[in-house]
């Protein structure tokens, strides 16, 4: 290989990296939707619900739960033991 190629790699290999994970993060569906009313309809593109309802009061509106949306399942507790004396 050349010297070039031999340095490139790294190069190509971070930016290989860098796409596949801006695509993961696009792929995610946000919680939450305002409803910006009549025309407009919903704006599901809110990932908090203050980030949902700063824009839905300036706009006299509301926010709901994206109905799309499907939350991680959360890992289960094991149960605890309980210590005999």
């Amino acid at each position: 290989m050349t010297r070039i190629a031999i340095m490139l790699r790294p190069l190509v290999l971070a930016f290989a990296l860098a796409l596949a994970s801006s695509a993961q993060a696009q792929s995610r569906v946000p919680p939450w939707c305002a409803y910006m009313g009549g025309q407009f309809g919903f704006d599901c593109s809110f990932y908090t619900f203050q980030q949902c309802m700063e824009t839905a009061r300036g706009l006299g509106n509301s926010c709901a739960p994206n109905p799309r949306y499907q939350a991680a399942p959360r890992a289960q507790r094991r149960a605890r033991r309980v210590r005999k004396r």
